[in-house]
Parts: C-alpha cells; structure tokens; sequence
C-alpha cells in the first residue's frame, strides 16, 4: 500500500485560520467544564480529537457519526468498569480493551477515545458527568463540519485566484467528493488540498 507525503502549499495564515477553530473549540470545552464540572481530563481525548480533525477533516476517522460514536462507547465503558472494578490498573485495561473492540465493531476508530476511557476508569471520585461530556462531544462534533466549510472555503479561494464567492467560478472550486483521494483497496481517505494526503495508510 503506497502511502505519500506533499510538501505544504497553504500559506501561512491559511494555517493558522485552520488551526483556529480547533484551539478555540478546545478553550470552549476547558471554560465550560471548568463553570459547570471541573473535570479537566475528559478534556484531554477532545483536544485530541479537535486538531485531528484539523489535520484532515474529510478522513473517516474524524467524521461526526465516527467521532460521536466512539467517544461515547469510550465514556461508556470507562464508566461502567470504574461502577464494578473502582479507579485502578484492572479497571483501565477492561476499559480500554472494550473500547477498542467496539470501535472495531462498529467500524467507527477514533484514536483519542482511547484516552476517554482511561479517563472515566481511572478517576478518583464521582464528580463526573455523562451528560456534560456528552455536550462537549457536541461542541467537537460540530468542529468538524465548520473546518470542513473552512477547508472548502480555502480550496476555492486557491482555485480561484483569491474570489471568495464560489458562485463567482462555477465549476472551478472543489466539490466535497474532490477533497477525498483514493487509496488503492478501493477505501477512501481524506485528501485535504495543498496539505498532507491523509492521516496514513487504512
């Protein structure tokens, strides 16, 4: 399976637009935990999960039926082996194991979930919240299809010369179905334009 590296063609504060959201997705989810739980570590697999998405936000791996699911299972699972088995080596290992293989299962790998799980298993009390993480999630999710506008937005200003409006060049700007690259197996993996193909061989 051939994979490839393309030097960047983005210019620089095309990046740092890029880079934007995902930052301030993450303070988002830091202020509102901090005003409503206080727990801190969830956050850590969403900022994971925030600038994975900023570096392809067309894979599969980041897509928000993907994202939601598999953060969710993670929250889950961590959860239930930290009700039977309390904080500790045993309960962190059943929980990231059980993870894993949903993910698998449900054809919906997420890496940052991982960290969910061992987030939920291994923490020291009850001062928690499904719910609260379930909104942080959310505010992740809905990361994905904004960078996905903004990574579009960029493409068309590049095929264009700079027009912002892409019904001022019909035909010019990318569609959705030209950001994805073609691997050979026939699986699809994300290709944002002038970037990195992709986050690796599936």
């Amino acid at each position: 399976m051939e994979t490839s590296t393309r030097p960047r063609r983005l210019r620089l504060k095309e990046e740092l637009l890029l880079a934007l959201l995902p930052t301030a997705t993450v303070l988002l989810t830091l202020a509102l935990v901090e005003k409503i739980g206080g727990q801190h570590l969830f956050c850590a697999a969403l900022a994971s999960s925030a600038f994975l998405i900023y570096l392809d936000p067309e894979h599969e791996t980041n897509a928000v039926r993907t994202l939601v699911l598999s953060q969710a299972a993670a929250a889950g699972v961590g959860t239930a082996a930290w009700w039977i088995l309390g904080s500790g080596y045993a309960s962190a290992g059943i929980a990231m194991s059980a993870a894993i293989l949903l993910m698998i299962f449900f054809n919906a790998v997420h890496p940052p979930a991982v960290t969910t799980s061992l987030a939920f298993s291994l923490r020291p009390d009850n001062n928690s919240s499904l719910a609260l993480f379930g909104l942080a999630v959310a505010i992740t999710a809905a990361l994905v299809l904004l960078q996905r506008a903004v990574v579009r937005l960029v493409a068309c200003r590049q095929a264009t010369g700079g027009l912002v409006n892409p019904a001022a060049a019909p035909g010019i700007c990318p569609s959705p179905n030209t950001l994805k690259g073609t691997q050979a197996g026939g699986k699809t993996a994300g290709s944002t334009p002038g970037r990195s193909a992709g986050l690796g061989p599936d």
